[in-house]
């Protein structure tokens, strides 16, 4: 990937109309933002869909892209996954931040200190956000709810999140 972090902004769910417009499900608060991005990339890092206009639509966007001028061209794309540089994004008020940025944090239990592992992954199987932790000593990795209780203090700048584990993982 080049070094270069990506975010999942959206995913192509298939034509719109007989014209090669695309729909996309937008992960983006404004889905619009899609549209400013423009350029979109694949999951590798390579380029994927060039955004040239686009309206709002119900779940997200349907938009013009430069790589796509028949319905068939774009429901072939349906379910590819869209991405752009963590760089893109603009940065995040105080005391907010990105999900990815809580990639590879250290995380430590509440208290005690004791390192507990590292943030491998974010997940969402739809009952909120979960953080994918990587044991410190290797192993299984183990989830950790991401909700002020299981996690009350992430500290950006130290690159630790504090953590209240569940029984089973102490």
């Amino acid at each position: 990937m080049g070094g270069e972090r990506l975010i999942e902004v959206g995913r192509v769910a298939g034509a719109f109309g007989v014209r090669g417009e695309v729909r996309i499900s937008a992960y983006t608060e404004d889905a619009l933002a899609l549209v400013r991005y423009g350029a979109l990339k694949r999951q590798d890092g390579s380029h994927a869909l060039t955004i040239t206009q686009g309206r709002p639509a119900k779940g997200g966007l349907v938009v013009r892209v430069k790589e796509v001028e028949t319905k068939e061209q774009a429901d072939a794309l349906r379910g590819m996954r869209l991405y752009i540089p963590r760089e893109a994004l603009p940065e995040p008020e105080d005391d907010e931040f990105y999900l990815a940025d809580l990639i590879g944090m250290a995380v430590r239990k509440t208290g005690s200190g004791e390192p507990l592992g590292r943030v491998k992954a974010v997940q969402n199987f739809g009952a909120g956000d979960m953080l994918e932790i990587e044991p410190e000593g290797g192993g299984p990795t183990w989830y950790l709810p991401f909700t002020r209780e299981a996690a009350p203090e992430v500290d950006l700048k130290a690159g630790v999140l504090l953590a209240n584990p569940p029984e089973e993982v102490e």
